[in-house]
């Protein structure tokens, strides 16, 4: 028992500790294991270090070339610059000595031009003094004979020429010059209408009225400005009066009516597409109408232009005659005069028609209307003949032709006749056109109207140019141009409008 006891126990021992060797083993083994695979994870590690230094300094190797040549780039684009610079330095440096150059020479010619000057005025003062000696006149004594020699001669022959008439029976000459005018007065006969300065526009029905009218006056405030007309609605049935010394904006303005009052619709924007239309309509008339008149006298071979320029004669009054009529009957008279006289009826019937063809455009170019209408005929190629007839019948040039005492003769008898002018009317109307004038002769104005008979000139002006402010300063300042360069009674309102208009298409 004892023995198996001990045999147990022995056993049990030698388990144990052959237990523990094997465990001791088994630990040694993993030991080894994880120090291996610590060992490879270091190995690992390591590598994965270098090769992320190597990337590393691959990398700042690409930044560093990369930024080298930058650095390179920048010091060519610098030298080129720098250059440029240099270049520039040396092309004003050249620059400046060519001006230096020319400012020497430029001194050098005044140096020599000054001392031309001298010797010129020197040797023209010697000149003077050796005339005077040799002649034993000063300048101011040979001038004054001169002129008086020149007196004496044209004196000797007016006596002449007065002597002349007289032993040629002068009361016969008379006598035929009379019975010449008066046969050409007989023989044309024209009513004549003095010029007024309204227009009465019927209307189909007194509703129109309202609609001309517009809301807040918006339309009757529109087709006024843009005509520079005034329309005056009163009780009287089915009229409005259109009221405007200028005869070309009645006319627009009643012809823009029309074509509103046919369209049907009254509004701004179709009263600005109709007043566009009626100053087309018109200039297409005033050709029409020149050409009806040079016709109606025998006159065809008028440049266009002068044919434009004639038709606008018939909205330009004279003294309160139509300066159209009046060119026509003194065509007629002149042609009659030059027949009976056998002098060239052509020349005569052409300088006639056109001797006030200057009037055309007095209004828009200063100069009076003579010597605008030389300027004109002689751009359009119009004979010197008859520029030389016509150019004398206001004794602004010498008689040069028997034809231009004709014309002068002719437009005497047409002007001077009763009741063919009415001074008031055109003394009121240059009153009007004076204020009008005025006012346009301000920069920034673009438009200018005188209205309700001079007591009101409303002026339109560029907005972009003039500001509130300047719109109050502009009407102070051509109220007291008014009153310190116009004779007027009563008082004027001076009344200026700046409009803005703001435009944008939406497509």
């Amino acid at each position: 028992m004892i023995y198996t006891i001990a045999l147990a126990l022995g056993a049990l021992v030698c388990g144990l500790i052959f237990g523990y060797f094997i465990r001791q083993n088994l630990v040694i083994k993993d030991a080894e294991s994880i120090e291996k695979k610590l060992k490879e994870k270091i190995e690992k590690t390591d590598r994965e270090v270098k090769d992320l230094v190597l990337q590393a300094k691959d990398k700042a190797i690409l930044i560093l070339e990369e930024a080298k040549k930058e650095e390179k780039e920048r010091l060519i684009s610098l030298k080129h610059i720098e250059n440029r610079f240099f270049n520039k330095e040396e092309a004003l440096e050249r620059k400046e000595k060519e001006v230096e150059q020319d400012k020497f020479k430029l001194k050098k010619a005044l140096e020599t031009l000054e001392t031309d000057k001298k010797e010129v005025v020197s040797l023209r003062e010697k000149v003077i003094v050796e005339i005077t000696r040799i002649s034993g006149f000063t300048p101011e004594q040979a001038k004054a004979k001169l002129i008086k020699d020149i007196e004496n001669q044209n004196k000797e022959e007016l006596i002449l020429i007065l002597k002349k008439l007289e032993k040629e029976k002068r009361e016969e000459i008379e006598k035929k010059g009379l019975e010449i005018i008066t046969t050409a007065i007989q023989r044309y006969a024209r009513s004549n209408v003095s010029e007024i300065t309204t227009t009465s526009f019927s209307l189909p029905n007194e509703e129109l009225k309202g609609k001309i009218i517009g809301r807040e006056g918006r339309n009757i405030k529109t087709l006024e400005r843009l005509t520079g007309t005034e329309l005056i609605i009163d009780e009287t049935p089915d009229t409005i009066l259109i009221s405007s010394f200028d005869p070309f904006r009645r006319e627009v303005a009643r012809i823009a009516l029309e074509k509103l009052i046919k369209n049907g619709r009254i509004q701004p924007a179709k009263i600005e597409e109709k007043v566009e239309e009626a100053w087309v309509e018109l200039e297409k008339r005033i050709v029409q109408i020149g050409e009806e008149s040079a016709y109606e006298v025998g006159v065809v071979d008028l440049p266009p232009e002068i044919i434009k320029l004639l038709g606008r004669l018939h909205f330009r009054t004279s003294f309160g005659q139509n300066v159209l009529m009046h060119s026509i009957e003194t065509a007629y008279i002149g042609s009659m005069i030059a027949e009976e006289l056998g002098i060239d009826v052509e020349v005569v019937r052409k300088a006639t028609l056109l001797h006030d063809i200057g009037k055309a455009i007095d209004h828009e170019v200063s100069g009076n209307h003579v010597d605008l209408g030389k300027k004109i005929l002689k751009k359009y190629g119009i004979s010197e003949a008859v520029i030389e007839a016509m150019q004398s019948h206001h004794e602004d040039y010498p008689f040069s032709s028997p034809e231009s005492f004709i014309v002068a003769t002719a437009d005497i008898l047409s002007a001077a006749r009763p009741g063919a002018r009415r001074g008031t009317v055109e003394n009121y109307i240059k009153r009007l056109a004076d204020l009008e004038k005025v006012a346009s002769g301000f920069e920034g104005v673009k438009n200018s109207y005188a209205i309700s008979a001079g007591r009101e000139l409303r002026v339109f002006v560029i907005p972009e140019k003039i500001d509130d402010f300047g719109a109050l300063q502009l009407a102070k300042n051509i109220a007291n141009r008014i009153e310190s360069e116009l004779e007027y009674p009563g008082e004027i309102k001076v009344n200026v409008i700046r409009e803005i208009k703001a435009v944008e298409y939406a497509r």
